[in-house]
């Protein structure tokens, strides 16, 4: 049966910036689907690690600093050491810094940069490591952005991580892929979280965005999950270096 395709019952999955949001939203649809769950987080406790372990899956919460890359290797050895293996990655963790490019700093373009695009890269490559020393394959879900396919304005640092972000991802899935590694993405459309609620309270601006998107409202970290769960599933294992837009249309206008 098809359905049995997107079963993940077994399977370990580490998800980072899992602690709310989009992160917390996919980490539940992955459980949902039969994953036990390591959820990396940098300063807040993941809020959904309750409601995992409420389905009958095991949660590893991993507190990690990935402006850096020094917790890398650790991230992976602690979800082995404490699952036995690692199936999936999803790279969610992101930041964001604002100014006009003419005034842009040095520190908000590394600090962007590390997080988004290098820490996601070593964090890849320490998984791959792990997948093909376990011989059977795995996943990697990158989450790209809506400005990885359009410029943007104020944000040049994080607009180009995302645009790496895609760039990289058809590049593992090229050289991963004779391994058994399915590396995609996903880029999410305007979604309501958190990070989003200035705009979501702004009448004109939140008319504006609402007015694009072909579907007439926001999306929410539940849309997410029936994309992740096939893209770490079974069922999209001929699916390399692609990029799947989950907007409500935003692309299509």
């Amino acid at each position: 049966m098809i359905l049995k395709q997107f079963d993940l019952t077994g399977k370990v999955a580490i998800v980072t910036g899992s602690s709310t949001g989009l992160g917390a939203g996919m980490a539940q649809g992955l459980a949902e689907a039969g994953a036990d769950i390591v959820g990396v987080y940098n300063r807040d406790a993941p809020e959904n690690a309750g409601k995992i372990e409420s389905l009958g899956r095991r949660f590893l919460g991993v507190q990690a600093d990935l402006s850096t890359t020094a917790s890398v290797k650790d991230i992976v050895a602690r979800a082995v050491e404490t699952f036995g293996r690692l199936d999936i990655l999803v790279n969610n963790a992101g930041t964001i810094r604002r100014n006009k490019s003419l005034e842009f700093s040095e520190e908000d373009w590394d600090d962007v940069m590390n997080v988004n695009l290098k820490s996601l890269f070593f964090l890849s490559q320490a998984a791959a490591r792990q997948f093909v020393s376990q011989g059977d394959g795995g996943k990697i879900i990158n989450i790209a952005s809506m400005l990885s396919f359009q410029g943007g304005i104020l944000v040049p640092s994080y607009t180009a991580s995302k645009s790496g972000v895609m760039g990289l991802t058809r590049l593992l899935a090229c050289e991963w892929a004779p391994l058994g590694i399915n590396v995609n993405a996903i880029a999410p459309g305007y979604m309501a979280t958190r990070n989003t609620r200035p705009i979501q309270e702004d009448p004109v601006r939140n008319e504006q965005i609402l007015a694009r998107i072909p579907a007439g409202r926001w999306g929410t970290p539940e849309d997410l999950q029936g994309a992740v769960v096939f893209l770490a599933s079974p069922a999209s294992a001929y699916l390399h270096g692609y990029t799947i837009a989950v907007d409500g249309g935003w692309l299509a206008r």
